[in-house]
């Protein structure tokens, strides 16, 4: 997964353009993604999809024609979607179109003109104080004109047509944690899933955002009602604990099953009720669709100062913490998958374990008494009104506890499926 970062690191991304187009390239060397192009003016709800925008090159040359500012250093240099321009101008006319952070000056600021056509440079906060009077090149070698907007999407068909969603933004340049993290954790657990025989079917978008998530519930309404669970995946590769913004409905099976993993997981986390702020879980939650969708990111955007800044680079980004956020999404995974309901097939007392082969003789590494404390609540809850997850909950017991110890009782013919 860090690997996979590190070789998008330095492509220069926005909402449109040949930047998205070769990130997602190299996406389909993992896993068959389909490339979707939606000409520029279509219109999606309330919106319209944009001019399509793409940058060969963009420099600030000094009165001795030095470059003091160079995109090919870093595409942050630029600010996101600049309209071309070939112009010498004072130092006075350029500073109103830089961008700098005062209280972190060895930083370059993350700037977009998505919507407003502009032009502008981001550079260092010690870069700006050392700009001399005088008169400046500006060039901006770019492109915006109409296109297409593009995302990836691959659909990977279980058991059931109802879908599990994830979906992660595509649009950032050289921003590991917003959102590279999100995009190789999605690519892996794509992979990943792939392998598996699956109840649910399962969605992965790879979207820019706003816009990208609009387009697609604009031109896939249909499809909508399929998904019954979702997860936005963002900043997973921080040094943070592990926060979970709830879907709009607040007490959705995919809220359960997030906060009863990250409650067993040992490790500190966050619970966030939903808002209309953030990333996509926005769009889908809108109130035309309030689709079951969360968002399981480490720190918060906005909340560490690396942020939308060149600080958000590969050495903040750790292999170790993408392991650990792709074991929870897995392990969230599990849980939707397994949560079934069940009927006690023996409801009139407790039945007889022993004689089933049921009692004392459990396998595996939890210990003797957990195991047969989840049985006995497994039995107890099998009412068909109580899923899995209910009865993990109310146990307190952890759900892969529970999960095996129905399907032993399953297997002794204590339980059975319920329809639903």
């Amino acid at each position: 997964m860090y690997q996979l970062i590190s070789d998008l690191y330095l492509i220069c991304r926005s909402i449109t353009g040949d930047g998205v187009r070769k990130t997602l390239a190299i996406l389909q060397q993992n896993i068959p993604l389909k490339i979707n192009q939606v000409p520029t003016g279509t219109k999606v709800f309330d919106w319209t999809v944009p001019k399509e925008w793409n940058i060969k090159d963009a420099y600030v040359k000094n009165a001795k024609g030095e470059k003091v500012i160079d995109f090919q250093k870093s595409n942050l240099h630029l600010l996101n979607y600049s309209i071309p321009i070939q112009k010498k101008m004072p130092l006075s006319e350029l500073k109103k179109h830089l961008f700098s952070l005062p209280e972190h000056p060895d930083w370059i600021p993350y700037r977009t003109s998505y919507y407003s056509e502009n032009w502008g440079f981001c550079l260092t906060h010690r870069q700006l104080e050392a700009l001399e009077d005088g008169e400046y090149e500006v060039y901006i070698d770019s492109s915006l004109e109409p296109g297409h907007l593009t995302y990836g999407e691959y659909y990977l068909p279980g058991e059931s047509k109802e879908e599990v969603l994830f979906s992660c933004h595509i649009c950032h340049p050289s921003l590991c944690n917003d959102n590279l993290s999100g995009i190789s954790i999605v690519t892996f657990l794509a992979k990943h899933l792939s392998s598996l025989s699956l109840r649910y079917s399962y969605r992965f978008l790879f979207i820019p955002g706003t816009i990208g998530s609009i387009t697609w519930l604009s031109l896939n309404e249909s499809k909508t009602s399929q998904i019954k669970h979702g997860l936005i995946a963002a900043g997973l590769g921080d040094l943070g604990k592990l926060n979970y913004k709830k879907s709009r409905r607040g007490n959705a099976e995919i809220d359960k099953a997030v906060i009863h993993v990250l409650q067993h997981s040992g490790q500190d986390y966050q619970i966030n009720d939903f808002s209309p702020y953030g990333y996509d879980e926005r769009q889908f939650c809108s109130p035309g669709f309030n689709l079951a969708v969360g968002s399981l990111t480490r720190t918060p955007f906005g909340q560490y100062p690396e942020y939308h800044t060149s600080a958000d680079n590969l050495d903040f980004v750790r292999a170790d913490k993408l392991a650990d956020s792709l074991e929870k999404y897995l392990a969230v995974v599990d849980i939707l998958e397994n949560n079934r309901k069940y009927l006690n097939t023996n409801p009139k007392c407790e039945p007889q374990l022993g004689k089933r082969g049921l009692y004392g003789t459990f396998g595996g590494t939890q210990n003797k008494k957990t195991k047969e404390m989840a049985t006995l609540w497994v039995l107890n809850l099998a009412d068909g009104n109580h899923s899995l997850l209910d009865i993990s909950d109310r146990s307190r017991l952890e759900f892969s506890v529970i999960r095996d110890a129905a399907n032993a009782l399953f297997k002794g013919g204590l339980l059975e499926l319920t329809i639903n």
